[in-house]
């Protein structure tokens, strides 16, 4: 099933679920006690919003054989794990704003793991039953920052640098999904997740032994071969087989 985030009109955002071409609202969070209401707003009169509000970010570093070597990395023997704040999340055609103190702020394609269930020391075996859904994002770095840091949390952590949506999908196997990336209608990356160093169950396992995954968290699983430079005015388009297509357009920050 696939869940949103929605508005309609001048409305409070509600969480929804789609019915083929149309919308209907939940009485609460689909990761939570809920009832669906008739499907009724057709899908292309409402605004999707990002579909989930996670308490935090958990972020996969160099998950991609292919892009630790574009880094110019080592391909790492155990996941590397680095936060993103809550406030980065934005939605589907929202923009992604180019900050005054990076001049290179780059795209990174990622399909995301969104937690249905309070989990600790979780083994694989056990791992999908922690899985509510999945949907895209965009692990948005300022790469000059990253390099200039040592460490990721500016780089990876401003306003608007961390894209969901357009949903989420319950009934997915993402084992073997393509996942691409264009810009202005370029192809710049494109892989299948099955080409991930390390594999959904082994996250959930790892990243649980160091700490307690909630409901709605959200883990991303790293980026494909292929990043670039995002300039004021690209159109960002991710798409993952499944899951549909994620579009941010990008501007400079007005305010300097």
């Amino acid at each position: 099933m696939r869940f949103v985030r929605f508005q309609s009109g001048k409305e409070e955002p509600k969480f929804g679920w789609i019915n083929g071409d149309r919308v209907g609202p939940l009485t609460a969070s689909p990761i939570s006690e809920y009832r669906r209401l008739d499907a009724i707003l057709p899908l292309d009169q409402v605004k999707l919003l990002a579909p989930i509000l996670p308490s935090k970010i958990i972020c996969v570093g160099r998950n991609y054989a292919d892009h630790a070597r574009e880094q110019g990395a080592e391909i790492p023997e155990y996941p590397t794990l680095f936060l993103k704040p809550p406030s980065a999340v934005i939605g589907p055609d929202e923009n992604i704003v180019l900050p005054p103190q990076s001049q290179q702020v780059e795209h990174e394609a990622e399909l995301a793991i969104i937690i249905g269930k309070r989990g600790r020391w979780i083994s694989e075996d056990q791992a999908k039953r922690y899985i509510f859904g999945y949907t895209i994002a965009n692990d948005v770095t300022a790469r000059d920052l990253q390099s200039r840091d040592g460490q990721w949390a500016r780089a990876k952590g401003f306003d608007t640098f961390c894209p969901l949506g357009p949903w989420i999908e319950t009934e997915i196997d993402v084992s073997d999904v393509l996942i691409s990336c264009r810009v202005n209608g370029d192809l710049r990356q494109m892989t299948s997740s099955r080409e991930m160093i390390f594999p959904i169950p082994h996250l959930i396992t790892y990243i649980s032994s160091v700490m307690t995954l909630e409901p709605g968290d959200v883990i991303l699983t790293g980026t494909p071969a292929g990043v670039g430079i995002l300039k004021s005015g690209d159109k960002v388009e991710i798409s993952i087989d499944g899951l549909g297509t994620l579009t941010n357009s990008v501007r400079i920050d007005q305010r300097v």
